[in-house]
């Protein structure tokens, strides 16, 4: 067989080689279509404590919350807040006292405003409050009305 043959068979094989390599990428890339949507931000984004103060009655602390609603839609969130002597945990201390708060119905683009009520605070130290975790569930849709 002449030099010229063997080139031609090698071309040959290199583009059933690529055609075998390339063809499924392509056409894993032209069934995915459109890019979904973004996965939802995390409820923790839309939650902040903005006050942090011991009640002069009960000596409880009293942590005040602030929640921004989703521009997705209306929606209900539970608040997880957390009650410390430093904003740091401290690994060997046992686990801080924590309380939740639920704020039902809220808005799109609305601020609301709830109090979280945590343990008795000893009156010789400043509280730390924040944010421990925080939980969206969209509101459901309003019963569908009788069919006609």
């Amino acid at each position: 067989m002449s030099a010229l043959k063997w080139q031609g068979w090698a071309v040959g094989l290199t583009v059933v080689a690529g055609l075998l390599v390339f063809a499924p990428l392509g056409l894993y890339v032209w069934a995915s279509g459109e890019p979904g949507a973004a996965p939802p931000r995390p409820a923790v984004e839309d939650v902040r404590v903005t006050g942090c103060r011991i009640d002069p009655g009960s000596h409880r602390v009293v942590a005040t919350v602030e929640v921004s609603g989703r521009p997705e839609g209306r929606g209900a969130y539970v608040v997880t807040v957390e009650f410390r002597e430093r904003a740091t945990p401290d690994p060997a201390a046992a686990r801080a006292p924590q309380a939740l708060v639920r704020l039902p119905g809220v808005d799109p683009a609305a601020t609301e405003h709830a109090e979280a009520l945590g343990p008795i605070w000893p009156v010789s130290t400043t509280p730390w409050c924040g944010v421990a975790a925080a939980e969206f569930t969209p509101a459901e849709a309003g019963p569908a009305g009788p069919a006609g």
